[in-house]
């Protein structure tokens, strides 16, 4: 006797193959049956008639932040609620693991910045595994993880912005060996977060060449979406044929003034690699904003040492100087290399000065009666770096442009926490089938699909998800195509998505008649286990 079927379904299988009527049977977390015989109906514990909805695989987020909200208690509901079954953890060089404890280069401040205080959690860990294993005890949405940069040396180096000795490089090599040797899919890394972006191309090719051997790939945040932001693409795809890596590209996207136009330029980058030979993939994001710390947009220079050295130098009116000189007139490397447009960062999260929430950092500097500069250094010193923004720097035609690429997966690179988090934390999935697919025709329903099921899954090499099959992980979302859309906005960005009723995570009902549940069907997605990597 099969669990559950889903019957009357339309199915959307994730081939991006046209969709067909039929019922689904799921036993033991699995899909039994597919059945397209729709006079007959499987047995079932439980029937649920579907009529009117697609039924296709759980959405797979490429790019979330989810790392703590998974294993703190509460629900996950601004993802479950998209469809959303698997997350891609440890984006951008930062995250929960490997770090230590205690010490002073115990994890990069910024890891809190994106997660929150790491030690608010009745659970422990320091290693790959043991995040992992703390996941495997039981998430909302099933976990995969790529080991990040930033928090690799940050363990071995600390925050020194020099090349590793050959000791400090094996010893980098080996925490992403044994990362990955743990259950971890890649590396991630952020080249314009310290201490990650202290790498050089060399440092890099080294750490890509470790993650190749064991079949995995390198998840980039590269250097510039700005000023030579196609030379930053240059270098990750050097580092991948140097190395032999697969790469995948975060939030590929190519910002401000003077790059309109150049998605054309990128998507030519894309192609002309995949034909040396390099396996390429990238995500996007379907909002023309960006969500970042800060305290990211300061020189590099300002981060080495670590955040109570970045205090002191806030504090100190030459360093003050300094650094309002670079990023106002030359262009800061933390801010892509643009001189500063202050009007272009709007304050979303301030533990000192709510009251600048939703303004612009100019506008708020305005309200106070400070110069600009000096404003966002005394706020950033007052949230001891601690201020996340929102950036208006994108362009909607590029992203239209970019995802009718065929190495293209989506991800919602959405911050949980603050006063004013991006809307793409509660609205991304939804608003690919009811802005893109429905409301302008970008994309077919089932390419669309395609695109955030299957695609990512031979990204990551999942043996059983992406597909609507007989066998694979019952990880299903039924949705309404005439209705389905986000609703979360900049002014309200914690509202649920309209249109999706169901979601299974693992053949467990996760969202049932679009009320969210707190059960826990989740689990880790490790390499080797749940992948088909070659054993080491």
């Amino acid at each position: 006797m099969n669990d559950v079927v889903l019957r009357n379904a339309s199915i959307a299988d994730g081939t991006g193959c046209s969709s067909f009527r039929g019922h689904l049977a799921i036993k033991d977390g699995r899909i039994s049956e597919v059945s397209l015989d729709v006079g007959r109906v499987p047995s079932g514990t439980e029937v649920v008639d579907v009529d009117g909805l697609t039924v296709c695989p759980g959405f797979i987020d490429m790019h979330p932040h989810s790392d703590m909200a998974v294993v703190q208690p509460g629900d996950h509901s601004a993802k479950l609620a998209q469809g959303v079954t698997t997350e891609l953890a440890g984006q951008d060089g930062l995250s929960l693991a490997p770090m230590r404890r205690t010490g002073r280069f115990r994890l990069p401040l910024m890891v809190e910045s994106i997660y929150g205080p790491v030690d608010d959690t009745n659970s422990s860990w320091e290693t790959v595994g043991e995040y992992l294993d703390v996941v495997d005890r039981g998430v909302q949405a099933n976990q995969a993880y790529v080991v990040p940069l930033s928090n690799v040396r940050c363990h071995v180096m600390g925050y020194d912005q020099r090349p590793p000795t050959p000791d400090e490089l094996q010893a980098m090599r080996d925490l992403v060996r044994t990362g990955m040797l743990e259950g971890a899919v890649g590396v991630s890394t952020g080249l314009t977060y310290p201490p990650g972006s202290f790498a050089d191309k060399a440092e890099l090719i080294e750490i890509c060449t470790v993650v190749a051997e064991l079949g995995g790939f390198h998840d980039t945040h590269q250097r510039s979406y700005g000023h030579r932001a196609y030379e930053a693409y240059e270098e990750v795809v050097e580092i991948s044929e140097a190395s032999g890596c697969a790469l995948h590209l975060a939030h590929a996207e190519i910002d401000f003034p003077e790059n309109f136009g150049r998605d054309r330029d990128l998507i030519r980058l894309i192609d002309d690699a995949g034909r040396r030979g390099v396996e390429i993939s990238f995500d996007i994001l379907p909002y023309d904003q960006a969500n970042t710390m800060l305290a990211a947009m300061l020189p590099s220079w300002v981060h080495a040492g670590g955040p109570e050295e970045t205090l002191r130098l806030l504090r100190d009116p030459d360093a003050r100087r300094k650094i309002a000189h670079e990023m106002e007139v030359i262009g800061s490397d933390g801010a892509y290399g643009v001189p500063m447009g202050w009007n272009l960062f709007e304050i979303s999260s301030s533990g000192s000065g709510e009251q600048w929430v939703g303004m612009r950092v100019d506008e708020a500097a305005a309200a106070a009666g400070r110069p600009t500069a000096e404003f966002y250094f005394d706020l950033l010193i007052a949230d001891e770096l601690d201020t996340m923004t929102l950036i208006h720097m994108g362009y909607e035609q590029h992203v239209a442009n970019m995802m009718q690429h065929a190495a293209f997966t989506a991800g919602s690179d959405g911050n949980l926490r603050g006063q004013k988090p991006h809307p793409r934390g509660w609205g991304t999935f939804p608003r690919y089938l009811g802005r893109y697919v429905r409301e302008s025709g970008h994309l077919r329903l089932e390419e669309c699909i395609a695109h955030m099921t299957s695609v990512p899954a031979r990204v990551l090499k999942l043996r059983d998800r992406g597909l609507v099959a007989e066998g694979y992980a019952a990880d299903l979302v039924a949705f309404d195509a005439d209705t389905v859309l986000d609703t979360a906005t900049y002014d309200d960005p914690r509202t649920a998505p309209i249109g999706i009723p169901h979601v299974l995570v693992n053949g467990v009902f996760t969202v049932r008649d679009g009320v969210t549940s707190e059960v826990r069907a989740g689990h880790a997605l490790r390499r080797g286990r749940d992948t088909y990597h070659r054993p080491a």
